[in-house]
């Protein structure tokens, strides 16, 4: 499914969003500039699909920044563009990742998360290759509320989004199942618990454009 949308993914996502998924991009790669910008960092972005949050974060990093997938055509997308950046991009699955035990200060998912099989085993795997109270963020669609914009919003999520995305992609299904999966998605609270429940702490979250999206930010226990 990601192998046949990657030609059109870019401007499918800036289309349905309005260009709204770059602002999210740049303002998570500025969340974490303190983390980046220490010499010798590293950071990975998992489910890094094309490349554009990976472009983001190397804007501030003083070391080394990954970006992994497991899907083929989406890397070489990736790479291609990456001829004009330093990002060494990895095809791997986010379940099981090529880093050593306590290598990376920061792990990234932009709407990759939600698609692991398992949240747990991806989290575990996640503090698994992250140094102690090292920096997870997930940027990922959420609840959107509101007596306006809400029903607004998931009118045209539910009704406009899919059938405007398979004519922009020549795909019918994928963005037919990215409402699916929103739909099942555990909400900002939700997801906070979750991380909980996972061992991570300092837990926050900021809503971007009345939580269409919303960023989570969590630290690896220093004892892990």
């Amino acid at each position: 499914m990601f192998s046949a949308v990657a030609p059109r993914y870019d401007v499918a996502n800036h289309f349905l969003s309005l260009g709204r998924d770059i602002a999210w991009r740049k303002a998570t790669a500025q969340a974490l500039r303190g983390a980046l910008e220490r010499p010798g960092s590293r950071v990975a972005d998992l489910c890094c699909g094309t490349g554009d949050l990976a472009f983001e974060l190397e804007r501030y990093s003083a070391g080394r920044v990954f970006g992994t997938d497991f899907c083929h055509p989406m890397l070489v997308l990736a790479k291609r563009k990456a001829a004009r950046h330093e990002t060494l991009f990895l095809e791997a699955d986010a379940l099981a990742l090529p880093f050593p035990d306590n290598f990376l200060d920061v792990v990234t998912l932009a709407f990759g998360f939600r698609n692991l099989v398992s949240y747990a085993g991806g989290l575990k795997e996640i503090q698994r290759v992250l140094k102690p109270r090292g920096i997870l963020a997930i940027l990922e669609f959420s609840e959107v509320r509101g007596l306006v914009f809400g029903p607004f919003f998931r009118f045209y999520f539910r009704n406009l989004m899919p059938r405007i995305g398979t004519w922009i992609s020549g795909v019918a299904g994928p963005y037919q199942y990215l409402h699916d999966s929103v739909s099942k998605f555990p909400n900002q609270q939700a997801l906070a618990q979750l991380l909980s429940a996972e061992g991570f702490q300092n837990i926050r979250y900021v809503n971007f454009t009345g939580g269409v999206a919303a960023l989570h930010l969590a630290e690896k226990a220093s004892h892990l």
